[in-house]
Parts: C-alpha cells; structure tokens; sequence
C-alpha cells in the first residue's frame, strides 16, 4: 500500500510539472493545462493523506520549524514583490524626476489628447533597431489617452504599408484620425503634438497680419521682425498671410483672426471701418498698440477710439517698473515684467514671467462700454509706475522713475485686457455627421499695450512665446490649444579644459587607487 500512495505522489507532482510546461511551452495546447493540475493535486493530496502520521512527525522537529519559517517568510514576501507588480501594471503610474520634465508630456499635449472623442491611430515607419526610440516618447502618449494606438512598421519589412502610406523616408510618423491623416518626420513632443493637432482640427485657421502701417513683419528675421512667432503659428495648424487693408477694402472673408501688430502710423477711417464691419460678423482682433518711440511720434487715435468701442482705455503713458526685477534678464525699468494673471481662458494655469518692453497701460472700462465689459488679462509688479510724461522719458529730459502721484498711476499696472460679445451671423451651413458641433459665434478682442514681447529678440523670454500663442488660440475659439506649450530640453553637457580632463585622469586612475591602497597597507601594518 506505501508502494502505490508513493508512486501517486510522483505522478501528481509530474502531472504539476507537465501541465505547466505546457501553459508557458505550447499555448495551443492550454485547453487540458486545468485538468492535469487538478489531477496532479488530487494525487499529492491523496499521498499526503495516506502518510499523515510521518508528515506530523516531520513538522514537530525544530528543524523542519525553522525551515517552516523561511519558507512562509519568502512566500510572503513573493507575494509583496508580485503585488506591488500588480499594482504598478493596472495604475501605470510614473514619475518624472528630470529638471525640465524631460519625460512627461507638457499641458499643451494633455489638454490635446485628453479632448480625443475618437480613436487615435499612430503608425510609426521606421528600421526596427530605431523602435525604441519613438516608443519611449509615444508611450506617454499611449498613457496620456486611452484612445491612441501605436503600430510600429519596418518599411524594409512592411513594403506594401509603407508604400500603402507614401512612405518616402524612415522616421515618418502617420496619424490617423476620422478618416482624416497627417505626417511627421520629426520625433519631438512639439511636432507630435502639433501633428495630432492637425489631424483633430481637420481645418486650417488663417491668421492675417495687417501691413502699411510700420508694423512688424512676419517674415523679417530681424530683432524687430516677427518670424519666430509665425513659424510657431505655422507649426499649430495656423496659415499666416498678410492683408493691406487700404488696399483690399475689407477684411478677407477667410480670416480667423487679424492681428495689428505695433503700427508706427494710425488707420485710416475705411480701414477702421473695415475693422469693425469685420467685428460684427464674429470677427476676432488682436491689437498691439504700442507707446511713442519718439517724443514727436503721432497718435494712434483711431486704433485707441476702437479699442475704447470694445470697453478697453489705451493710456497715454510709459509702463516702468522700479522693482528691478528686469535685471533678471539683463533689462532696464523700460521693460517692465509681469508675473501676475488675473483669472481668464488665456492665462488659466500661466506662471511664467514674460516680457514687455516699451509698453503703456490698457485698462478695461469701469461699467464697460456698448455693453462690452472687458477684463483684464496681464499686470506689472505692484513696484510699477504709468509715467504720464512720455515725451520727457523719451527724449532723455526725465532720469529716473518718477514717484507715484495724481499723474503717474502706481502699480500694478494693467497693459492687457481682453473681450467677448455674442454675435449673431447668417446660418452657416449644417455640420457633416459625425464632426463636433462649432463653437457659438462670438466677436473676440485682445488688446496689448506692447507688440515687442512678440518680436524674435524678446520671444524666447520665459513665458511671451506661450502667451501670443494662447492669445491666438482663444480668440480663434480653439480653447485645447491654450496651455503651456513643450519645451525643448537642457543642455547639461559638462564642457571641460585641457588641464581639467587631465586633472580628473589623474584623480581617478592614480590618486583615487593610490588612497585606497595605502588605506589597505596601512590596516595590515597595524595587525601586523
């Protein structure tokens, strides 16, 4: 009887053993996996019973108490390690301890792919050996949004797909979203990001930059020029073109957005007009209206009539800020920063510091005016001064920041400020099946006391680049595109002289071993 409980505890222990070779070794074959386990344990089970008295006997010993201890002790914390595995695999949590945030996706790309209300399609066409290295950048995607799905294909591979997706170049990254598609050949969060922002939108909003005036031209790389902030517009699915307004008579029909960015010189009345034509029918404006550059400089009293229409007064002042906080960036008390935001859609979540040289106040209307109340969007430091003697500062006959007084208006100071009307335009067409329902019609003003914040020498400053862009973002009703935008990564490299490299050579290959051999010598000779 021992001889055949004996032989039934070796075959269930090779049923075990047989069932999960087959579970990990021949997945086809899986279907009987649960038979020969329960089997195999039927087997032990019935050994176990049979030889009940010598098992009692084996765990009274204090041996086999001790061992009986190990063996709970590492079953325990088996099962910490497996759990907190489990954990880890259905939370999927992450944390991000590079300085820049170098691996976590930027408040653009969230507010981006987490208004996704259909599925995602990422197909990356690249060499296999270069996987990598677009799934360490598009998993965070993958975890940002439950509706993106990423298919990596070799071309050299994959032929008939690649060329299936007009595939003429490795690295190019195809979206595919309601039908509509779009490409990439660059691997950076902003190009991604702004690819998907091209394949959602499915149209291109034009922004118009008016010219004849003096105004900053978008396609100069100059300091002055504005080519720096076209490029970012280009690269968020914007078309930017030019419109001399004199000329055409009108607003063209297919604006998004008119952007009148630091005239010299003011409007003339049909221009004006055209302006506020085009504001009736849910036009959206944004001016940048700059103070004198010279004392002999002309009004620009058209331009500030119509900013006042929209319940915003442009004051006739120079914006200085006495905080010296403009020495952080290497500036005077002519160029006043702003760190502080009052609530609107334009600087929700905005912390950055951002630059505004040569800039005069804009305050909003107490009561508004025409029924538009304006609010106000970006103020100085409470160290700011409004001077009221612009021609004194400029020509060089005033020193020094003036005092706060009846005429000079303390900080903090208001130089942007923003509104919105309901409009009621002609019916437009109804929308195709399946395309979220377009925003409500609203007329949309903006109204800076500075344009230079945007110009190529000033945009790189901390936040003047995510502000413009958020600013163009609301008053094209594209609310997912305000947000603080990716940054490109630090340079950390460490940058070495001669005399440098070699000292460090000579630490770590000499004096360093040198230490600790003579550390070693020494504790032998004591015990000797």
């Amino acid at each position: 009887m021992k001889r055949i409980l004996d032989l039934i505890g070796w075959l269930g222990t090779a049923l075990v053993f047989i069932g999960a070779a087959i579970r990990l070794g021949f997945p086809a074959r899986e279907q009987y996996v649960p038979y020969l386990i329960v089997a195999g344990l039927v087997c032990v089970a019935a050994y176990a019973a049979g030889h009940w008295r010598e098992i009692a006997g084996v765990f009274g010993r204090r041996q086999t108490r001790y061992g009986a201890l190990a063996g709970v002790s590492f079953l325990a914390f088996a099962g910490v390690v497996i759990l907190v595995n489990y954990i880890g695999a259905v939370q999927k949590k992450r944390w991000d301890l590079t300085t820049n945030q170098s691996y976590s996706l930027s408040d653009q790309t969230k507010n981006v792919i987490g208004k996704l209300d259909a599925p995602l399609d990422i197909k990356v066409f690249a060499q296999e050996p270069d996987f990598p290295t677009f799934q360490d950048r598009l998993k965070e995607y993958e975890y940002g949004s439950k509706r993106i799905t990423t298919e990596y294909v070799d071309p050299d591979k994959k032929p008939a797909d690649a060329r299936q997706n007009n595939i003429t170049q490795y690295g190019t990254i195809v979206f595919s979203y309601k039908g509509r598609t779009e490409r990439t050949t660059s691997n950076t969060e902003q190009d991604i990001t702004n690819g998907i922002i091209k394949v959602v939108s499915g149209q291109t909003k034009k922004v118009y930059f008016t010219q004849g005036h003096g105004e900053h031209d978008t396609m100069s790389s100059d300091p002055n020029g504005y080519s720096t902030i076209a490029t970012a517009l280009g690269r968020e699915n914007y078309t930017i073109d030019k419109v001399v307004i004199a000329q055409a008579g009108s607003v063209p029909a297919d604006a998004s957005v008119v952007v009148v960015a630091g005239p010299k010189i003011d409007f003339l009345a049909p221009e004006v007009d055209a302006l506020k034509k085009y504001l009736s029918n849910s036009g959206k404006l944004l001016l940048e209206i700059d103070p004198p550059d010279k004392p002999d400089s002309p009004p620009l009293k058209s331009l500030i009539a119509l900013a006042h229409d929209w319940g915003m007064d442009v004051g006739d002042n120079l914006v200085l800020d006495a905080s010296g906080m403009g020495r952080l960036i290497g500036a005077g008390p002519e160029v006043p920063l702003a760190a502080s935001y009052p609530p609107h859609p334009i600087t929700e979540r905005f912390n950055f510091l951002t630059a505004f040289p040569l800039a005069r106040s804009v305050d909003p209307v107490m009561g508004g005016v025409n029924g538009h109340t304006a609010q106000p969007i970006v103020q100085t430091s409470p160290q700011s001064v409004a001077a009221a003697d612009v021609a004194g500062l400029l020509s060089g006959r005033v020193k020094q920041v003036p005092q706060p007084d009846d005429k000079n208006k303390k900080g903090p100071i208001t130089i942007a400020a923003a509104v919105s009307a309901a409009s009621t335009p002609a019916p437009a067409a109804p929308p195709t099946p399946g395309e979220p329902e377009a925003p409500k019609p609203e007329t949309r003003v903006v109204v800076y006391g500075d344009s230079d914040f945007a110009a190529n020498n000033v945009i790189g400053t901390q936040g003047n680049r995510d502000l413009f862009m958020n600013t163009v973002g609301w008053l094209s009703q594209q609310e997912n595109l305000i947000a603080i935008r990716p940054k490109e990564p630090d340079d950390r490299r460490l940058t070495l002289t001669a005399t440098q490299q070699s000292n460090l050579m000579w630490i770590s290959l000499i004096i360093i071993p040198a230490c600790i051999f003579g550390t070693g010598f020494y504790t032998w000779w004591r015990r000797r």
